[in-house]
């Protein structure tokens, strides 16, 4: 009845969203996404977001658990179940919970007259179109979805989310944006067996505790949605791009919003924008750490410790005010006194929230979104960076990075080409690394397209010879040598 995961993938595919004409991704470990500014590469990662908060979960605020994603929580009403589907269903918990002891992957499928009952509820989900609508519209910080229509004119963005099964089963939802109005549609297949994943038998076990009938199919169906959408049902969390100027301002910023709030209704409307989503998020998260509340995991401590460290060269520290508020300090391994985050080097205040987050937030088996992981890196440290995400990843977190770097590009590379190393002799290679299979790692180049108009997304190989992800680099620097040599031959002329 219970199997091991297989070969699973899940992908992620829009046409006409934001500056994107087309797009199929699919999402695996270490996820790269490169190419040219203003291409869409934050649209698409965005968008991973708010699929994440949706499908899936999040921790909560003092980081003790994890609250339920918004389709978990399905409201629709259910048939009672039969005397019989109960029995069923009590007796294929206790199966699943015995036999979930000491494995770390599982899934399990339900039985046929569970199965029956749960699939309505899976399917009946038009209710759920406003709230995937909200949470899309937070994420992007806009008024309208229609907003992101790369033809408003007329036309729609269309999103598609699966999880493609070693069957040849496929299941997931489709998200249609449309000027006026959003669709939202499931596609599970009556053939498609129904499982759920092991980080759900806690709750089947509170269930065996208190069997009631009133509800079971709906909370059912709640925990088979991760298996039906596959990784997107992860925790995310996001890191922008602009993560180190809120990290110095961010005590501004929470100052000017309370104040706001509590003019509400008294005062001129404010022309300042709300926050997107993603920067609300960041900002909250930055008010929490340092909460006495938090638990952190040894796993948790030794990545961030290894990123202290090996490349910052000292430790981050969090302090909190009399009334909880957090200040964020950088104390230089060869130095006798701390500094305030915003007196240290942009390195620094760059890499600060990682360590943070890694510290406090993210957990294993969580998603972890970080813009331009570059910035304010010399070429030596963007490359040092790029291996430690590696680390990071083979300890259970999922990557996705936004990138315009050759030097990250060339280190994930090495890292793939590693992996044809015997281990015994990976240590011989400098700087080294944890090597990365070519199926944990995937590069996707974002580029500019006249028809259709817009970008075009496509994996790019791995290029054995040249020893990258080939996405264009090369050919700036040739033309900048032909530059170079055409004004030295001028300049001789």
């Amino acid at each position: 009845m219970a199997k091991s995961q297989g070969s699973e993938r899940t992908t992620l595919s829009v046409k006409d969203f934001g500056p994107i004409a087309q797009a199929s991704v699919e999402l695996r470990p270490f996820t790269v996404f490169v190419g040219a500014s203003n291409t869409g590469k934050s649209y698409l990662a965005i968008l991973l977001y708010a699929l994440h908060q949706f499908f899936g979960g999040f921790a909560d605020p003092i980081g003790t658990g994890y609250l339920p994603g918004r389709l978990r929580r399905l409201s629709h009403t259910p048939k009672q179940m039969s005397d019989d589907q109960f029995e069923t269903m009590i007796s294929w918990l206790r199966t699943m919970l015995e036999e979930a002891q000491g494995k770390r992957e599982l899934e399990a499928q339900l039985p046929d007259n569970l199965a029956a009952l749960v699939r309505p509820v899976l399917q009946d989900v038009g209710e759920m179109t406003p709230l995937l609508d909200a949470e899309a519209r937070r994420c992007f910080g806009v008024a309208e979805l229609g907003d992101l229509i790369r033809q408003p004119a007329g036309g729609h963005a269309k999103i598609a989310m699966r999880r493609h099964f070693g069957d040849g089963n496929a299941g997931g939802y489709d998200f249609d944006i449309m000027p006026s109005q959003s669709k939202f549609a499931p596609v599970v297949p009556e053939g498609m067996p129904l499982r759920v994943r092991r980080e759900s038998f806690r709750q089947l076990h509170w269930w065996l505790r208190r069997p009631s009938t009133g509800r079971l199919s709906a909370d059912l169906a709640g925990l088979v949605v991760p298996y039906v959408v596959g990784d997107v049902a992860r925790p995310i969390h996001y890191l922008p791009a602009d993560r180190a100027g809120v990290m110095h301002a961010h005590r501004v910023v929470v100052s000017s919003l309370i104040g706001r709030a509590a003019r509400a209704g008294l005062a001129v409307e404010s022309p300042l924008p709300t926050l997107s989503g993603v920067l609300a998020d960041f900002l909250e998260r930055l008010i929490e750490l340092g909460d006495e509340r938090i638990r952190t995991t040894a796993n948790q401590r030794r990545l961030a410790e290894h990123l202290e460290a090996n490349i910052l060269g000292g430790t981050v520290e969090t302090r909190r005010s009399a009334v909880g508020y957090p200040s964020f300090y950088y104390r230089p391994s060869t130095w006798e006194r701390e500094l305030p985050l915003m007196n240290t080097s942009s390195m620094v205040s760059e890499l600060a929230p990682v360590v943070l987050y890694l510290r406090h937030v993210v957990r294993t088996g969580d998603v972890l979104i970080i813009e331009e992981p570059e910035s304010h890196l010399h070429p030596a440290m963007q490359v040092a960076f790029t291996r430690y995400l590696a680390t990071v990843v083979k300890a259970g977190v999922r990557v996705v990075v936004t990138t315009h770097s050759e030097w990250v590009l060339e280190a994930l590379a090495n890292l793939v080409r590693l992996s044809e190393v015997v281990k015994s002799r990976r240590s011989k290679v400098a700087g080294g690394g944890p090597a990365l299979t070519p199926d944990e790692v995937g590069a996707w180049l974002f580029e500019q397209k006249k028809r259709p108009k817009g970008s075009v997304v496509r994996e790019i190989p791995l290029d054995t010879v040249r020893g990258t992800f080939p996405a264009g680099f090369g050919e700036i620097t040739e033309q900048l040598y032909n530059d170079w040599a055409e004004i030295n031959n001028l300049s001789q002329g």
